[in-house]
């Protein structure tokens, strides 16, 4: 029979172990709490533009693979259609612009968080992006088309029975995809599609055939299949996908910017410079 001395020993070491968990726990409970508000601090709410004024530069965030709108060239330049009209654009406001590439899958977060300033890059309007950012006004018009290998001998969209189908991840052509079920979703594969997270890889396994089709915007796909060596070995075929207008992607907060920014749009669209950057980079 153990003797009371180590009877109190024992309970105090019980009782020091017990107060010590409870300290601990209550600690990770207040560093949990200070992470949430942290995080909950990194949401930009407030009106940026006076800060974009003061220091002269703005961050736009894209998808660096994004063929015609924003795309390294072969020297690693960054080119493109965004690239002309936005920087043009701002140029005007006498801010420069710096181009920060990014997860498309992450955009708005980055928008949100303030890592970038604006999207800028073939963005499409949909009612799900509206909930997240602040659209400029539309300056350009897009739809997704289905890009196969001729040798498919695929030529419209019921032709993709029972094949497989990539796109871009969380791309607007993704989520068309989704919306509409009777366009093209009803005849792939399991009624699934393969997300890739830049469409250059989604060429490439397309050029491979480890995918039968790709459902891109129809600006890229003209593009890419028109700078290919044989672009005579490629199909796009048109369905039945609404016609989208892309827009720039602002914080809600960032009223005065969004307002400079649609008013030097209206300005390129009467003064024919946007239709001078849409002749460069989509022919006529």
């Amino acid at each position: 029979m153990p003797s009371m001395k180590k009877k109190i020993v024992v309970n105090s070491i019980v009782g020091t172990l017990f107060i010590a968990l409870v300290i601990m726990a209550a600690l990770s409970l207040s560093n949990n709490s200070q992470k949430s508000k942290s995080t909950e601090q990194t949401v930009v709410k407030t009106d940026q533009w006076s800060r974009i004024k003061r220091e002269k530069q703005i961050t736009i965030g894209l998808d660096d693979t994004f063929v015609p709108m924003g795309f390294r060239d072969k020297s690693g330049k960054l080119v493109g259609f965004d690239v002309d009209l936005a920087t043009a654009v701002f140029k005007s406001l006498g801010i420069k612009v710096k181009w920060q590439p990014i997860d498309w899958s992450m955009k708005e977060t980055e928008l949100n968080t303030g890592n970038i300033d604006a999207i800028w890059n073939g963005y499409t309007i949909t009612d799900d992006r509206k909930k997240k950012v602040a659209f400029s006004t539309p300056y350009h018009k897009a739809t997704q088309v289905l890009v196969t290998l001729k040798k498919s001998n695929i030529n419209k969209f019921s032709d993709m029975q029972d094949k497989v189908l990539g796109d871009q991840t969380a791309s607007s052509g993704d989520q068309t995809f989704a919306q509409y079920p009777k366009v093209l979703k009803q005849y792939v594969k399991d009624q699934k599609v393969i997300g890739y997270d830049t469409f250059d890889k989604a060429f490439n396994d397309l050029n491979a055939s480890r995918i039968d089709g790709l459902l891109i915007d129809e600006d890229y796909a003209r593009y890419y299949v028109a700078h290919q060596s044989n672009p005579d070995d490629y199909t796009i075929t048109t369905g039945g996908f609404p016609v989208n207008d892309n827009a720039v992607g602002f914080r809600k907060a960032d009223k005065k910017l969004r307002q400079a920014v649609n008013k030097e749009l209206a300005t390129y669209k009467k003064d024919g410079r946007l239709q001078k950057y849409s002749t460069k980079w989509f022919g006529n």
